[in-house]
């Protein structure tokens, strides 16, 4: 079976423009992000998949390898799509470019999904940890999910989901952490169908499959970590690096 990362990486970020080029103690998120997939030794190739000739040249310039989007795209998903589709590949692992803590455990956990899918029934996995704090559980920025009893997805959202009008239940808010695992066919089907709906209302990317019938399996896993998303977060990175 074999096993690619891809990280999609857009310049221009809506939230904070131009993050994945700020400095994380003397590289780049996106270097750092870059690195730590390949430390993982998970993968047989990783790539950094992009439209940006800064961050294509930041990557290709430090000795990895990066590939330059075609065209316009949506969302990060729709980007790699492109970039597989002459790829012989059986499982493709979109980590997000924004993601400098990446690190082997989580993904392991979410590649041994498919070793232990023999019959194929799983086409799309992905990664989830526990929220403890009402703040992050309130936080627009921070895209929560709810799954079945069987750890498959049935929503995601931006709001606090379940809505705690009963709060002595104990129920455990998690965090939906955006990387995901695909069959490679699975990540084609993906990029063929049109955006509806929810996915516009909420941007969550992983919406477009439930809307079209099909299922994520979540991977549970303890390892937090810490996602670039504004300036605030990037401080944070700065104080939490070693």
């Amino acid at each position: 079976m074999k096993v690619i990362a891809m990280i999609p990486a857009r310049y221009a970020a809506s939230r904070f423009p131009g993050k994945l080029m700020k400095d994380l103690k003397g590289k780049t998120v996106i270097l750092r992000t870059y690195e730590a997939a390949l430390s993982t030794g998970l993968f047989d190739e990783v790539y950094v998949v992009t439209d940006s000739d800064i961050i294509y040249n930041e990557i290709i310039s430090n000795g990895g390898v990066a590939l330059m989007s075609t065209k316009e795209h949506e969302c990060g998903s729709d980007r790699i799509a492109e970039a597989v589709a002459s790829m012989d590949v059986d499982i493709v692992v979109n980590v997000q470019g924004d993601e400098p803590f990446t690190e082997r455990e989580s993904l392991s956990g979410l590649i041994d999904v498919f070793h232990k899918d023999p019959r194929h029934e799983i086409a799309l996995a992905s990664l989830m940890t526990p929220l403890h704090q009402w703040e992050e559980i309130k936080d627009p920025n921070v895209v929560k999910v709810i799954t079945d009893r069987n750890g498959f997805a049935l929503y995601f959202s931006r709001s606090p989901i379940p809505y705690p009008r009963d709060e002595k239940t104990g129920v455990t808010y998690f965090k939906h952490k955006g990387v995901y695992a695909f069959r490679k066919q699975a990540l084609m089907d993906f990029s063929q169908w049109p955006m509806l709906p929810l996915e516009a209302t909420e941007k969550i990317e992983a919406i477009r499959y439930l809307e079209y019938g099909r299922k994520i399996k979540m991977v549970e896993t303890g390892v937090s970590g810490i996602e670039i998303d504004t300036p605030e977060d990037l401080e944070k990175a700065i104080k939490a690096w070693k």
